[in-house]
């Protein structure tokens, strides 16, 4: 089983995003993820430091500019996804990755604090 890092960058972008008030509160995450054309159209115009802000999780051991190096997509690289977060808090506890399920919950909380679902 790969394991992961918390990706620093990531967490610094997440939580800019949800300052500046650029998330989703509610989408079926599962028809909206970035698909593999999406990853693709946005690497043509971005970077790969930009690339990987929208990932949680960074693999260990893979190539730096690979895509198998990021994991745990946060958003449809525009907008940070609530149901996203939910997801990686989810993934990341089942495959037993407890610092990026940590670093996914407290954004999590960070982003619901924001939009006032947490007293």
């Amino acid at each position: 089983m790969a394991k992961y890092a918390v990706n620093p960058e990531a967490v610094d972008n997440a939580r800019k995003l949800i300052d500046a008030r650029q998330y989703v509160l509610d989408s079926d995450w599962g028809e909206v993820q970035p698909r593999a054309d999406d990853q693709n159209s946005y690497l043509d115009k971005h970077s790969w430091a930009e690339y990987g802000a929208w990932h949680l999780g960074l693999t260990d051991g893979a190539g730096e500019e690979t895509k198998a190096r990021f994991a745990f997509v946060l958003g449809d690289f525009r907008r940070i996804d609530r149901t996203a977060l939910i997801a990686c808090v989810y993934r990341a506890s089942e495959w037993r990755h407890k610092a990026v399920e940590l670093a996914a919950h407290d954004l999590l909380q960070h982003l619901d604090e924001k939009t006032g679902l947490t007293p």
